[in-house]
C-alpha cells in the first residue's frame, strides 16, 4: 500500500483516552505495508474534557457539541481531510457538527451496519452492548433497521449493573474481572435471546471483553471503522 499524499485522517478522540489509543493501534495494525512510508498520515485530537455523552443524552450533563465542534475544527486546521470519531455515543451528536466542521465524517455506526449486512449467511439478529446513551439514542437501532437486522438489548438491570459498571471500570483503568465478568454475563444474556453476533458498541468494551469469552462473533466497531478508513485511503 502506498499512503495517499493528499489524505490525512483526523481522529476526534479522548472519549476515552484508552479507547483512542486502542483505535490508533488498530488503524496501524490494519494498514498493509512494509515500511513507515506505507502508513497513513494521521492527526489525533484527544480531548478528555469533552463532557460525558451518556449524561448529556439522559439529561444529566452538559451538551458536548461545542467540544466536538472545536475538536473537528482543530483537526481541519491541522490538515485533516477526513474525520473519524472512535466513540459510539458521540455519534448521537454527529448531526449537530457534520455541517460545521467542513470535513467529511466517516460514520462508525453506519460502517458497522454495512459490515453486518454483508455477512453470509445473512444476519437476522444482533446483540448490542453499549452505553445507556447509545441505547437510548437508538443509534444502532436506526442503522440496523435500514438493513433489516433486528437488535436485542440487555434488560435494565443488566444494562446498569453489568454493562455500564464494566464500562466505568475500564475507564478507571481496570481490565480485570470487575470488567470482564459482567460483560461476559451480559453477552450470554443476549446470545440466549437469539443474538447471532455481539456488537461491542462502546469503544471501552473490547478492552474488557475478549472474543474468546463470547459464543458468537464479537464485532468491534473501532476495528470496522479502521478498516473503512484504510479502504478509503487506498481508493484515494
Amino acid at each position: 500500500m502506498t499512503a495517499s499524499p493528499s489524505e490525512i485522517i483526523g481522529i476526534l478522540g479522548g472519549m476515552g483516552p484508552a479507547a483512542t489509543a486502542d483505535f490508533y493501534a488498530k488503524l496501524v495494525s490494519m494498514t498493509p505495508g512494509s515500511s513507515d512510508q506505507d502508513h497513513l498520515r494521521t492527526v489525533i485530537w484527544s480531548d478528555p474534557t469533552v463532557p460525558d455523552r451518556t449524561a448529556a443524552l439522559i439529561g444529566d450533563g452538559p451538551d458536548p457539541t461545542p467540544w466536538l465542534l472545536h475538536g473537528g475544527r482543530v483537526l481541519r486546521e491541522a490538515g485533516a481531510t477526513v474525520i473519524a470519531i472512535p466513540c459510539n455515543t458521540a455519534h448521537a451528536f454527529v448531526p449537530r457538527i457534520a455541517g460545521h466542521v467542513g470535513l467529511p465524517i466517516v460514520h462508525m455506526i453506519g460502517e458497522v451496519a454495512r459490515h453486518l449486512s454483508a455477512l453470509r449467511p445473512p444476519l437476522h439478529t444482533a446483540g448490542l452492548l453499549a452505553t445507556t446513551g447509545t441505547v437510548r439514542a437508538g443509534l444502532y437501532q436506526e442503522w440496523l433497521d435500514r438493513f433489516g437486522i433486528g437488535l436485542v438489548l440487555p434488560g435494565p438491570d443488566s444494562q446498569r449493573d453489568e454493562v455500564m459498571a464494566a464500562i466505568h471500570a475500564v475507564k478507571a483503568g481496570r481490565r480485570d474481572a470487575t470488567a470482564t465478568e459482567p460483560l461476559a454475563r451480559a453477552a450470554r444474556g443476549l446470545t440466549d435471546r437469539g443474538a447471532q453476533v455481539i456488537i461491542a458498541g462502546c469503544t471501552e468494551i473490547p478492552l474488557g471483553l475478549s472474543a474468546a469469552t463470547v459464543e458468537v462473533p464479537l464485532i468491534d466497531p473501532a476495528a470496522v471503522l479502521a478498516q473503512a478508513l484504510v479502504r478509503r485511503m487506498r481508493a484515494a
